[in-house]
Parts: structure tokens; C-alpha cells; sequence
């Protein structure tokens, strides 16, 4: 399914916002500062790609592109380096929500408009909008997908993202409002941070495993580079297809390998989605002086399976 500027599913998704028309598009010059947590995550390269897309339909945008490395302070200095610069808008998905707080509370300050994507900051007032996914929701997707494969109980290990992103917190909340309704059948036999990282979901569901007298049914991980860190031990350990192994991004890669049999499931949550929504809510804004009809914009998350691969947002990037 692909999104663009003019299908952007804004009666199905219910959206707050639509495409901008020629006239709109070349009314004013625009710079806009995108400042990403880390362009190392395949993930937020592709809302980069679709950011830059977006832009170029639209028209007579400079965006910049800020790599946050996975370091709060380093997206700090991005976003206080486009105040400086003067852009005349900043969309920002923050590396940790409390420590990027301080400033984006100084872009707001600065009359410059913020909109957030993926992860929202509650603790400053005054930011234009935000765009993400319900990630809360998300997470229910996972429980209730853990349900469906084993309704008379399941032991699960959860690979729990980085401590203090939203997304983190809200995926794994979601999970737990499913399951921890039925205790005595789910039961959670593993839980621990691998901070969204490939090589630690991998080392941490190793040395979990190695501990275990027999492995879990299920392997539940707040997104797919952990969830293929963990493939990669269950391919070691001989268990492919005989645990289950539900990750969340939709990442191509995951997408292939849930074609091929070796992942589960996936939770797509839409990033082209979001950021092109992100992208026209600050262009509405600062070409017409029109703020989103509701200041929080919230996409429904699905979980992918072999059953409904066709529904994955980026599959026309699988190999």
C-alpha cells in the first residue's frame, strides 16, 4: 500500500489533515528542519526518504535531514542549531522525550513551529501538532495476536525498546493491557530493555534463552531490528518456527522474513503516513496560518502476517 501526498487515506484513517494544493504549495519559501534520533535504524531512514518525497510534491521546501546518532544531546544541538539558522519550521521525532524537552520548549519559545512524529512530548505547551501512531494500541495488536495463536495460555518473553521513548512505554503498556487480563494463562517469563537494538535483542535473548529449561512460546519485541536479533538466536538454537516471534515497524526485511516462514508477525504503523501528514500540517500552518483541527493525530497500528502481507506499507521493498 502506498501512501502520497493525494492518497494519503485520510477518510479511512480519519485524519485530520489533506494534501495541499498547487496554489497552497507555491505560495511562500519554506526550510524545515527534520531532526531524526538515528539514521542508523532502517526505520528512520525510510521516514527520511518519504520526508524528502513529500517535500519535493510539494514544492519550494528545503528540508534538512538531522541525524541524531542516538544521543539526546547531539539532537539537542540540531534543533538549537535550526534555531540559530532561523528554519521556518521543525519536525522532530525526539530521541528520548524528557531530555529533548528543553529544546523544543526553545523552538516554540523562538516562534518557531513544532510539529512532533512517532514520539510525542507532553511536558511543552504550545507545540503546533503531533503525528504518530497509536502505539498503545500497537502493543495491544501484539497481545491480542498472542491470544489468537495460543487462546489456552502462553509463557512469553518481551524485548522491551529504549527506556524513556514513548513509543517504548506505549508498546509495552499495550501488551500488558491484553494480557495481564488473563495472568494465570500469560505469562511473561522474560522481560528486559535491548534499547531497539539489533545486536542487543540478539546477545539478550541468547543469554535469556540459555537460562531457560525450555524456551518460550512466543518471543514478543517492541520493534524488528530486536525481533530479528532474536531470530537470529532462535535460528542458532534450532527454533525457528517453533517459537513464535512477533516484532513491530514493518521493516522490509521483517516483511521477508515473515514471507519466508521465520517471523510471525510484524506491527505496520504507517511512517510514510505520519511524516507526509507531519509534513502538510507545519506546511498548512506556516504558509496559511492554519493549525490542525485536532492537535494530536493518531494512526491505527496492524499486525501483519503471512495472511495480510499485502497491507505492509513498504512490501514493494522486500527482496
Amino acid at each position: 500500500m502506498k501512501y502520497t501526498s493525494k492518497n494519503l487515506l485520510v477518510a479511512s484513517l480519519g485524519l485530520a489533515f489533506a494534501a495541499l494544493s498547487p496554489a497552497q504549495a507555491a505560495e511562500k519559501h519554506l526550510t524545515v528542519l527534520f531532526a531524526l534520533p538515528d539514521l542508523a535504524f532502517p526505520f528512520f531512514v525510510h521516514m527520511a526518504d518519504q520526508a524528502k518525497d513529500e517535500a519535493n510534491k510539494i514544492g519550494d521546501i528545503d528540508l534538512i535531514v538531522a541525524d541524531g546518532q542516538r544521543s539526546s544531546p547531539k539532537e539537542t544541538a540540531d534543533v538549537e542549531a535550526g534555531i540559530t539558522k532561523g528554519v521556518s519550521g521543525i519536525m522532530i521525532s525526539p530521541n528520548d522525550v524528557d531530555a529533548l524537552a528543553a529544546g523544543i520548549q526553545e523552538a516554540v519559545d523562538a516562534k518557531i513551529p513544532v510539529v512532533t512524529i512517532d514520539r510525542r512530548v507532553n511536558k511543552v505547551p504550545g507545540i503546533l501538532g503531533h503525528v504518530g501512531a497509536d502505539n498503545v494500541k500497537g502493543g495491544e495488536a501484539q497481545g491480542q495476536l498472542i491470544e489468537k495463536l495460543f487462546p489456552d495460555g502462553a509463557t512469553v518473553m518481551n524485548l522491551q525498546g529504549q527506556s524513556g521513548a514513548s513509543p517504548a512505554i506505549d508498546r509495552n503498556k499495550g501488551l500488558h493491557n491484553v494480557l495481564d487480563q488473563a495472568k494465570d494463562k500469560y505469562k511473561f517469563i522474560f522481560e528486559d530493555t535491548a534499547g531497539f537494538d539489533r545486536s542487543k535483542g540478539l546477545a539478550m535473548t541468547e543469554s535469556a534463552l540459555a537460562g531457560m529449561p525450555k524456551p518460550p512460546d512466543v518471543i514478543v519485541a517492541a520493534n524488528d531490528d530486536m525481533a530479528l536479533g532474536a531470530l537470529e538466536a532462535l535460528k542458532a538454537r534450532n527454533l525457528l518456527g517453533k517459537v513464535k516471534l512477533i516484532g513491530f515497524d514493518a521493516l522490509p526485511e521483517a516483511l521477508g522474513q515473515i514471507k519466508a516462514g521465520n517471523m510471525t508477525a510484524t506491527i505496520e504503523q504507517l511512517p510514510g503516513g505520519q511524516v507526509r501528514g507531519a509534513l502538510q500540517v507545519l506546511v498548512a500552518f506556516l504558509r496559511e496560518g492554519k493549525k490542525p483541527d485536532q492537535q494530536v493525530t493518531l494512526l491505527t497500528p496492524i499486525a501483519i502476517t503471512s495472511e495480510n502481507l499485502d497491507k505492509a506499507e513498504r512490501l514493494n521493498e522486500v527482496k
